[in-house]
């Protein structure tokens, strides 16, 4: 993770669960505190879409993996462009609603990276319910003054992708 604060929290719940093979460290995204093919699987939830560089995120991804390691992640992309006032926001942007590129350019950038065997295994639209009862949505509905109508529409642009991708051998 990024914080201190989170490696703190995750090396905790490690110890609470009882989990003695694995390891924590401090570091962004797209630059891995990782040496190249040391890694037997990448897991992602929920975290690119906040990363300005999404390519440079399944690069280090693969750079980390061991050949024949796989990718898996989950996270929010788009189906159809947001409106530019979502897009500029910094609260839908924390929100990790702004962050989303569209689908298939999302599973572009994976390929691109060199992974292989690149499949989308599982597809969630968000339900208007589910949107509007987060906390960090509902004040950025509130805050930007959007109407039922344009919430729906902009729930409709959402998408919950699960992805796997191989590094050949």
């Amino acid at each position: 993770d990024m914080t201190q604060e989170m490696v703190g929290k995750a090396r905790d719940n490690a110890v609470k669960a009882g989990i003695g093979n694995v390891e924590f460290r401090l570091g962004e995204i797209e630059n891995l505190p990782v040496a190249d093919d040391s890694v037997d699987v990448v897991i992602s939830n929920c975290v690119i879409n906040l990363s300005p560089d999404k390519k440079r995120v399944f690069k280090e991804s693969f750079r980390v993996l061991k050949p024949g390691g796989r990718l898996m992640i989950s996270d929010i992309v788009l189906l159809k462009e947001l409106p530019d006032f979502i897009k500029k926001s910094i609260q839908a942007y924390i929100g990790c609603l702004s962050g989303a590129i569209m689908r298939d350019k999302y599973i572009e950038a994976i390929k691109a990276a060199g992974f292989k065997k690149v499949r989308i295994i599982n597809e969630t639209p968000f339900s208007i319910e589910c949107i509007a009862n987060d906390l960090t949505v509902k004040a950025i509905i509130e805050d930007l003054k959007i109407s039922p109508e344009k919430a729906r529409e902009i729930a409709s642009s959402l998408i919950s992708i699960k992805v796997y991708g191989v590094k050949s051998n």
